[in-house]
């Protein structure tokens, strides 16, 4: 188990509980012009909210970034949101420092570029508005759940549960019935923290990190995240160790999610934590 890291020293750079960990710090450290940094949105640079319509990054983590990233190949904001979602609520947009940049949407099917301010995407699964149309009559069929709402995502639509009675009961009653649907018009269900999300397959944000880390050539990644979607990204961190490049898998701070706080190299009070490292690493690199 990664050890929890913190400090009185807000400067202070937490150390890795697990040799990988450390090794992948080291790389990251010793070469930065090749390093990928890679972070998830909610939970990680954002406090989770009760409606993920007010979550906004934690108010330190753009100048955070902006130190951070003209060092280091990119920094890749990988969430499941819509770019532009992302860019808002983050504050993106315009930064001096953050040309280095990206988000990568939708789990890596659409991109934003800090450079051009742009977005690229393919076309959307139609399975997706097909599920979207018939998720209220199957929520009302389930009429004993009353809370939980839908959020429309663009390329995929999520049920949530944290406003319902009990939270985990009615996730874990959505659970077939959601599925059942996702499977009748081709998508996947993936479960986060009180959400259940349905999503064309093939998406996720180890997909996304992995294409993205092998586009840039990085030489070392870190990858920080808090949520059962994030599962992915640290096996393909895994990925990439296995195959000679050195990466540092991060948790922030998620108490409801134990297996990525047990698979995490380093684990740091949530976006605060996140913020801290992220700064920490901007004043040892050059």
């Amino acid at each position: 188990m990664a050890s929890h890291t913190d400090s009185t020293d807000p400067d202070a750079l937490p150390t890795p509980a697990t040799q990988a960990g450390r090794d992948g710090l080291d790389a990251l450290l010793a070469r930065p012009g090749k390093a990928l940094i890679g972070l998830d949105f909610d939970g990680t640079l954002a406090p989770i909210v009760a409606d993920p319509e007010q979550a906004r990054a934690h108010p330190d983590a753009v100048p955070a970034l902006a130190a951070l990233a003209p060092k280091v190949a990119a920094v890749a904001v990988v969430t499941g949101r819509p770019p532009g979602v992302a860019v808002r609520h983050g504050g993106f947009a315009g930064v001096p420092g953050l040309e280095h940049l990206v988000v990568l949407g939708h789990y890596g099917a659409e991109r934003w570029d800090a450079v051009t301010g742009t977005v690229t995407a393919p076309a959307p699964h139609p399975g997706v508005a097909a599920a979207r149309a018939e998720l209220p009559g199957l929520l009302d069929q389930v009429g004993a759940w009353q809370g939980t709402w839908i959020e429309e995502k663009g390329r995929a639509v999520a049920v949530h549960t944290r406003r319902a009675a009990d939270p985990q009961a009615a996730f874990e009653a959505l659970r077939e019935p959601l599925t059942g649907l996702a499977t009748r018009h081709g998508l996947v269900v993936e479960p986060g923290r009180m959400v259940l999300e349905l999503r064309p397959p093939g998406m996720d944000k180890g997909v996304a990190l992995l294409e993205y880390a092998r586009e840039i050539g990085a030489e070392s990644v870190l990858y920080a995240g808090d949520d059962l979607g994030d599962l992915a990204a640290f096996t393909a961190v895994d990925k990439l160790r296995a195959s000679g490049t050195p990466g540092l898998l991060v948790c922030s701070g998620s108490e409801e999610v134990a297996e990525l706080r047990e698979r995490a190299d380093l684990v740091v009070d949530g976006p605060s934590g996140v913020v801290r490292l992220l700064r920490a690493l901007a004043g040892l690199m050059p």
